[in-house]
């Protein structure tokens, strides 16, 4: 009988861990706490560190507030826009909670990486989750606690209140917070307006084609490979800064990827589907209609990934001639050390993703979002917190990010082998550890030329992280590293008012990242003219353009249906 209980209680004790402690924190606080109670000692030191520290605080505020001097014993990070406010710097009652707030805040999180026991891997991840709730605790979230929301309260005589409830409300309707306002733009009137058209629609994608500036292209066309965790049209934003329109005004036939936004009923679609049914089938699509028997090709983030594979899947079929040359935008390709994101694909995490996926049948672009939102919690999140709902301010419109709230699901099958293959295992730079739709995968056979470009402030898809691919590969490799992040690295338009930089030039065998990039010169501007050159000399000759053809007529205008969806 108790056993029957104890095994019918079972299931009901994994899905409550599954859903409360997807990363199993609970076992972690209890080492710690069993940690500090099996040191004594240190736990009298690390108390008697803090109760000193704050007498001395507290000693310090006083008399120097006393004396009508605001001084700072403890003052914010450089980039902390929380306490800008002129208030927090000198008005003594909220100098004082700044004050306490970022004494304790440093104390705890001093506190966690001294606690004895903890491997580095539980300390990171717990100091992750602490920085969560210090975060969300912080004064400025709350009215009553934010002088600035409290001064506009009153100039506006309880408008901003009003109108910070009201973006509450619309918020909690969609199940976001706005980053900007949505109701600036629309796909296809003033975002995605390059002009084009939609010559294949499958099950997995759109391939969209776009028209030509002149009547003659280059021979050999540019196949763009997008990330399908959001929409193509980051790279066709407004005509001022689209590499779309960029690469079509340079002479070049593009073709684009716009991936379907998949439901519960793609949960059994997987990896090998995107590689045979998405990539090959935008490159036979190019090839077809360009008459090319080569086609460039272009990834970006994990299409760029998706790339890679391609093209070691076609240099294991002895096909690797289709592909004239390779472009890695932004591209992990080792995830050995795969950056901020690490303390979400531990295994506790994965087993979460893929329980929330196995209910759904998909993982919601949503909860990736929130995700990547949580690495720059403070400038993410609750800076449209305070903004939106103390302030009552409607976000300024941002076509950046109004693309990165339109999010897209990913199918259950297809997102679980990434998460646990690549991510987990990391067999993607292994030689033959991986098998794609029949072949395995080695990219010590890859001879494309390749063109790499990273951001030496991506999060994401960390520059020295994307470096580790140029000795494992056999072909020449050209790498840049641009300044920004993952985005406005990429999205970099020429511009005499440009304030970026790259720096390129082709790595030596063996080279540290390190080693190479202090023998670099800045280059002023962007990378997009360069890459353009490089590019042309393997492009052929010029021919006659042509949109569509009989086997790939055009179907509707770009950017096409799946984009709206």
């Amino acid at each position: 009988m108790s056993s029957s209980l104890a095994a019918s209680a079972n299931p009901w004790t994994e899905n409550w861990q599954k859903t409360f402690d997807p990363f199993q924190l609970g076992p972690i606080i209890n080492k710690a706490q069993h940690a500090w109670l099996e040191h004594p000692s240190e736990l009298a030191a690390a108390w008697e560190h803090w109760w000193g520290d704050a007498l001395r605080w507290q000693g310090v505020s006083w008399a120097s507030l006393l004396g009508g001097d605001c001084s700072e014993p403890f003052s914010a990070h450089s980039e902390d826009e929380r306490f800008k406010a002129s208030s927090w710097q000198n008005e003594a009652q909220w100098v004082i909670l700044k004050n306490w707030y970022l004494f304790n805040t440093r104390w705890l999180q001093d506190s966690l990486f001294a606690t004895p026991g903890l491997s580095p891997e539980e300390s990171k991840r717990a100091a992750f989750w602490l920085r969560q709730w210090l975060n969300a605790v912080a004064p400025t979230n709350f009215l009553a606690l934010n002088p600035a929301a409290l001064e506009r309260a009153w100039q506006t005589g309880g408008a901003s209140l009003r109108d910070g409830f009201n973006n509450l409300l619309r918020d909690a309707a969609i199940g976001d917070i706005a980053m900007t306002d949505r109701d600036a733009f629309k796909v296809g009137v003033n975002l995605a307006t390059t002009e084009g058209a939609v010559v294949y629609r499958g099950r997995l994608l759109e391939v969209l084609h776009y028209q030509a500036s002149g009547d003659k292209v280059h021979r050999v066309p540019m196949v763009i490979i997008s990330p399908w965790i959001n929409k193509y049209y980051v790279l066709d934003l407004d005509p001022s800064k689209s590499m779309v329109k960029f690469l079509v005004d340079q002479g070049f036939s593009v073709f684009v990827t716009s991936w379907k936004n998949p439901g519960e009923e793609y949960r059994d679609t997987g990896f090998d589907d995107y590689l045979t049914d998405g990539i090959a089938r935008i490159v036979d699509v190019a090839r077809s209609i360009s008459g090319s028997e080569q086609v460039h090709l272009t990834g970006y983030c994990i299409g760029g990934t998706l790339t890679t594979a391609y093209i070691a899947w076609l240099a294991a079929r002895n096909e690797a001639s289709r592909i004239a040359s390779t472009t890695l935008l932004t591209t992990l390709t080792d995830f050995s050390a795969p950056g901020d994101i690490d303390v979400f694909v531990q295994e506790s995490g994965l087993d979460y993703v893929d329980y929330k996926m196995d209910q759904q049948g998909y993982l919601d672009g949503k909860d990736m979002a929130a995700s990547f939102r949580m690495l720059r919690a403070n400038s993410l999140i609750w800076h449209y917190w305070i903004n939106n709902y103390l302030l009552g301010e409607t976000p300024r419109p941002f076509d950046i990010l109004y693309w990165n709230m339109d999010t897209t699901r990913m199918p259950a099958r297809m997102h679980s082998f990434y998460l646990h293959e690549f991510y987990q295992h990391n067999k993607l730079c292994q030689p033959n550890a991986l098998t794609l739709a029949g072949s395995p995968i080695d990219l010590g056979r890859i001879e494309t030329p390749l063109y790499i470009v990273s951001a030496e402030e991506d999060h994401i898809a960390p520059w020295r992280q994307t470096w580790t691919l140029i000795d494992r590969v056999s072909g020449p490799v050209t790498f840049t590293l641009t300044n920004s992040g993952h985005i406005l690295g990429i999205i970099n338009p020429p511009s005499p008012k440009s304030r970026r930089q790259f720096w390129q030039q082709a790595p030596e065998h063996g080279e540290s990242p390190e080693q190479w990039l202090s023998r670099q010169e800045a280059h002023p501007g962007s990378w997009w003219n360069n890459w353009a050159d490089w590019l042309r000399p393997k492009s052929g000759p010029e021919v006659k353009f042509k949109l569509d053809n009989s086997k790939y007529p055009a179907l509707c205008p770009a950017p096409g249906q799946y984009v709206l969806e």
